[in-house]
């Protein structure tokens, strides 16, 4: 694969853009380079505006599917920066359980790579359940959405190495919740698995597939890589997804602007949560 040319590049720039939401850099081409050679290379496509070319056929879907694949960032932690799990555990269970006692619990991780994020939220349900001596019977469900149809094969294994176990995962929930596979591979347990669903769900289209009435939205560290128009517009909808009175929780470096009939913003100390009006 050549360099990329500034023309390319924008043109590549837009692609990913309409498909997916990501806005990219104008500093960004060695990335680019970088991630899509091999791709280029599987489907014998010499240059980036050849790929561009092919992406637009309709019979695209499979390429379409590789390049989101190869760009989409994957980065997760298990309980990652911890306060937003101790203020579900602590919190929103304990407030939701109390209104909630002959329905289920709805939860929302989206955008969930890996898994981490939703297998790291089914912990914490059962050790909150554990807290209450086993007298509340009280059921999760979690639904798990990623545009990555790589990251979910992944994720519904429950199999993960110890080299992305060691990212937050205790000796106590690993000993608790997991499995030994082999020297290096752990298996989540299935009262943990059987929490989650996984689905894909590209956040710039219609969110008809994973239902609405959720309790709970998990959007964290995704939206950094929007727009300000479509991350205002992600976000309106998700409010429709959540019930009223529902908690939406976002990263540590994200905030709401100019939502303020749509969500009202609580401080928790440490963390911040947003409840639906």
């Amino acid at each position: 694969m050549s360099q990329v040319s500034q023309q390319e590049y924008q043109m590549f720039r837009e692609f990913l853009q309409d498909s997916c939401g990501i806005l990219l850099g104008d500093n960004k081409a060695y990335l680019v380079n970088s991630r899509l050679k091999p791709v280029l290379q599987n489907n014998s496509i010499s240059s980036m505006g050849d790929l561009v070319a092919s992406l637009k056929r309709p019979s695209s879907q499979k390429l379409r599917e590789q390049v989101i694949n190869a760009m989409t960032t994957n980065e997760t932690l298990w309980f990652r920066d911890t306060h937003p799990y101790d203020i579900l555990k602590n919190r929103i269970f304990a407030e939701l359980t109390e209104k909630n006692k002959n329905t289920p619990i709805n939860i929302w991780s989206a955008a969930c790579s890996t898994g981490q994020e939703p297998y790291s939220i089914s912990m914490i349900a059962k050790e909150f359940l554990e807290t209450r001596g086993g007298k509340l019977k009280q059921e999760f469900k979690v639904v798990a959405t990623d545009i990555s149809s790589r990251v979910l094969d992944n994720a519904k294994s429950g199999v993960y190495q110890m080299l992305a176990l060691g990212r937050g995962m205790s000796d106590h929930r690993l000993k608790k919740f997991f499995t030994k596979v082999n020297d290096d591979s752990w298996g989540l347990q299935n009262q943990i698995k059987d929490m989650v669903q996984f689905k894909p769900l590209n956040l710039m289209e219609s969110y008809q597939s994973i239902g609405s009435n959720f309790d709970i939205v998990f959007c964290r560290n995704v939206l950094i890589y929007f727009s300000p128009e479509l991350k205002k517009q992600i976000l309106i909808k998700m409010h429709k997804s959540l019930k009223k009175g529902g908690y939406l929780i976002l990263g540590a470096s994200e905030s709401l602007n100019g939502l303020s009939d749509h969500y009202e913003m609580i401080q928790c100390r440490p963390g911040i949560i947003y409840r639906a009006i």
